[in-house]
């Protein structure tokens, strides 16, 4: 190709582009200019078609771009079914020109554009937004803003809804917080990672002290609540109830003595306790276990009167005394009684462990029981007192009527399972040969026994005579070594 020839071609393509460069200058020169879409802009369009499988959206430059596919099928049938030409809406351009020369369009995106630019809003301004929790993991909560998804990691749970969290299950945990209204601030964005980090601490005002506070006045004595054990010290257990920590008196989580909560409870552990005082000035709640329970005080203590013998065990033994726990007809019972230090012998003692040792049985004597402290004064040493003889004697005879009682109830109900069996003939032929003279002989036998029994010079002139015999011994014996010497 010579030279003339490039210089024609040159001159063709001035003259090719020079309408466009004057257009384009001209359209500058009117202050027009052909807006074409770009890639991952969101524009405002206006519908122009609604049909079954498609929107036709206008975004201007003589452009109409398509909601189509899964773009149309990702919008909720709600918003769907509102769609109407003429309607202004918020369009994100997936790709400007397709396969097949179309604008696609999504309106989904767009919105999720919208509302991670007003996360990043929240997240510079700090300010806290209102929205429903609408589900959860076993991390936290999930919390939408807008048409994205936010996440409540459990750490960031505000103070009031953390502490009331029980169960051991996410159900039980988070279930009941669903459709919960809830208050959060944006703390993470992260648009590439499609990542939304909410907090509800952040946006709480609540303090632990203020909470409790709350609590305190909505809290009424005799009330059940269920809470969740917090922390256990040698004193007693810390339990939670609906945000506030409340006190379980060592004394009050058993009706049976412990040494320390952990012998019952363990840190997490969900209970139930009855509130039984509250201290709005001191900000302080008293709870209890065992009021929950069926006190066995009131049951076994009818049977027991001071002065009476009994057995126990020993438990424990301590500096003052010993404790010992009452058995019943050979079964250990639930009531504990206290041996103290003096009434464990005449002789003075430094320690109970000088003579007594855990588990040993014992016949104890109650000396007190204190209906209002539930407690029972017992003592080894007024076991054998003779100032309580003729109570024992009361006792001991209460006890023997009470068996012949039984026994004579049991002879009856033995005598009328005895007589359903035998017919009218079989028990007229016994009574004709029992007669009445039989009877009366066997009534007149006591009184020889008596006879025998009032003799007792007799027995003891025998009981002389072995002694007689005692004495002749050794003499014999003496006898034999003198022989066998002899020999």
């Amino acid at each position: 190709m010579n030279q003339n020839d490039d210089n024609q071609k040159t001159g063709d393509e001035e003259t090719q582009e020079a309408p466009e460069n004057k257009m384009e200058a001209l359209l500058a020169q009117e202050g027009l200019t052909i807006d074409f879409p770009k890639k991952g802009e969101i524009r405002k369009g206006t519908i122009a078609s609604v049909s079954e499988g498609q929107v036709l959206v206008s975004v201007g430059a003589k452009s109409e771009g398509i909601l189509t596919g899964k773009e149309l099928d990702a919008i909720d049938e709600e918003t769907r079914q509102a769609f109407k030409v003429g309607d202004e809406i918020d369009v994100y351009v997936i790709t400007p020109e397709d396969a097949n020369g179309n604008l696609i369009l999504s309106f989904t995106r767009a919105l999720e554009e919208e509302n991670w630019k007003i996360a990043e809003d929240y997240l510079e301004s700090e300010k806290s937004f209102t929205s429903i929790i609408e589900g959860y993991n076993k991390g936290g909560l999930l919390v939408p803003l807008g048409s994205i998804r936010g996440f409540v990691p459990a750490s960031q749970i505000g103070l009031a809804r953390r502490l009331s969290i029980t169960g051991s299950s996410l159900e039980e945990r988070y279930g009941s917080m669903v459709n919960d209204v809830i208050e959060v601030c944006v703390i993470e964005v992260d648009r590439e990672r499609r990542r939304l980090i909410l907090s509800e601490r952040a946006a709480s005002s609540e303090t632990r002290d203020t909470i409790k506070e709350r609590v305190i006045e909505d809290l009424k004595e005799g009330e059940v609540r269920t809470g969740r054990v917090t922390s256990l010290a040698d004193f007693g257990a810390f339990v939670n109830i609906s945000g506030a920590d409340g006190l379980v008196h060592l004394s009050e989580i058993s009706w049976e003595h412990i040494n320390h909560p952990n012998e019952i409870l363990e840190v997490g552990q969900e209970i139930k306790v009855k509130v039984i005082s509250v201290d709005p000035d001191r900000k302080r709640i008293g709870l209890s276990i065992r009021r929950l329970q069926d006190d066995p005080w009131e049951k076994q203590i009818k049977a027991l009167t001071e002065g009476q013998l009994v057995e126990g065990r020993i438990t424990r033994l301590t500096n003052f005394g010993a404790f010992a726990r009452l058995v019943f007809d050979g079964v250990e019972g639930d009531l504990e009684g206290l041996i103290h230090i003096s009434e464990i012998s005449e002789e003075r003692i430094e320690h109970p462990k000088e003579l007594l040792k855990e588990d040993d049985v014992l016949t104890l004597r109650i000396i007190k029981i204190d209906d209002d402290t539930h407690r029972i004064g017992l003592s080894m040493r007024r076991v054998d007192s003779p100032a309580y003889s003729e109570l024992d004697w009361k006792i001991a005879k209460t006890e023997f009527d009470m068996d012949e009682l039984k026994y004579h109830d049991q002879e009856e109900d033995f005598d009328a399972e005895a007589g359903e069996e035998e017919t009218p003939e079989v028990v007229a032929e016994i009574q004709d040969e029992v007669s009445v003279e039989d009877v009366v002989e066997e009534k007149a036998e006591p009184e020889d026994e008596v006879e025998v029994a009032a003799e007792p010079e007799d027995e003891v002139e025998e009981a002389a005579e072995p002694a007689d015999e005692a004495e002749q011994e050794p003499p014999a014996a003496e006898e034999t070594e003198e022989n066998s010497s002899e020999e």
